[in-house]
């Protein structure tokens, strides 16, 4: 009894209740306790053995408190963080510069657009007396385009990818080459080819870096616009009496989309070309539409409308009305 005694008061609680079972058994069959297990303190419930620090001479045993690593200790820890922070950090630089630079290819192309259209509406005022001033004047302001906000364009897009940024850029390009190919179908009756336009822009480039090059998706795009503004010009010329003229610009037209037909469904990206293939359609049909009725009623009106020749009033049944 005096030896479970004292071992009761070395092991938790648990262990003291199994020993009180072996009081009867001999004193070489019992088990020896582990030395290691401290008596616990007085009034203790707790079932898990606990180890607690020898007090010092000086006074009791204060608490370890748990530290960071110093960077002395972790230097290649801290090495590794640091390299991190720094690839993130000009991965971060380089999106803001991406960044700001499309904000600036979006302003340009806004300017581009702009002038362009100013462009297009100075070529609408055409007619018989003033071609040739109106004419010449639209290609100075084309040429003041190209110089001054083509050029940032140029300058902002060099040496870069130019796919990567086409979404900002693109209207402004597919502005301007409408206006360019409406000035030339103008003055020569022709289209003007992607060759011809991109031979243009070398000049405002450096020739050290890769130049900026309009690629022919926005010049098909630009191509799909200028029906629209060619539809406008032909309803005009009829209302002038110039009915040939109309219908040159019908056939030439007609012949854009016949064209455009063959090759739009063989593009990978062409949502935005179809939409402008329906519109082009339209475009097409409002100009046959025009010319089948001067040809077919021209003799009621064309006269009225400014016609060069002797008017002719048979219509009227007064064939031999005296002027």
């Amino acid at each position: 009894a005096e030896t479970v005694g004292r071992a009761s008061q070395m092991v938790p609680l648990r262990v003291c209740h199994r020993l009180v079972h072996l009081r009867g058994l001999p004193s070489s069959l019992r088990l020896p306790l582990p030395s290691t297990m401290a008596a616990p303190q007085p009034g203790c419930k707790t079932l898990r053995p606990t180890t607690t620090s020898s007090p010092s001479p000086a006074g009791p045993a204060t608490k370890r408190s748990r530290t960071m690593a110093t960077d002395a200790a972790a230097s290649p820890a801290s090495a590794g963080c640091s390299a991190m922070k720094a690839e993130f950090t000009g991965h971060a630089e380089y999106l803001n510069a991406l960044n700001d630079k499309r904000e600036r290819l979006v302003k340009a192309s806004r300017d581009v657009t702009m002038n362009s259209k100013k462009v297009i509406f100075q070529v609408h005022r055409i007619s018989k007396n003033n071609k040739e001033e109106v004419l010449s004047k639209a290609e100075n302001d084309l040429a003041a385009v190209v110089n001054q906000y083509i050029g940032k364009l140029v300058k902002e897009l060099q040496g870069t990818d130019f796919w990567k940024l086409r979404r900002a850029y693109t209207p402004g390009v597919q502005e301007y080459i409408e206006a360019a190919t409406f000035c030339r179908f103008c003055k020569t009756g022709t289209l003007l080819g992607l060759a011809e336009i991109n031979d243009s822009l070398l000049a405002l480039s450096d020739k050290s870096i890769e130049p900026l090059q309009i690629n022919v998706l926005d010049y098909l795009l630009g191509v799909a616009d200028l029906s629209g503004e060619l539809m406008r010009l032909a309803i005009g010329r009829i209302s002038d009496g110039e009915v040939e003229y109309a219908k040159n610009i019908c056939a030439f037209v007609r012949d854009i989309y016949r064209e455009l037909t063959l090759l739009v469904p063989l593009m990978d990206d062409n949502n935005e070309m179809k939409k402008k293939m329906e519109v082009m359609l339209q475009s097409v049909v409002k100009i046959e539409n025009a010319c089948f009725s001067v040809h077919v009623r021209g003799s009621e009106y064309i006269p009225m409308l400014g016609s060069s020749g002797e008017s002719d009033y048979a219509f009227f049944g007064a064939a031999d009305y005296d002027q």
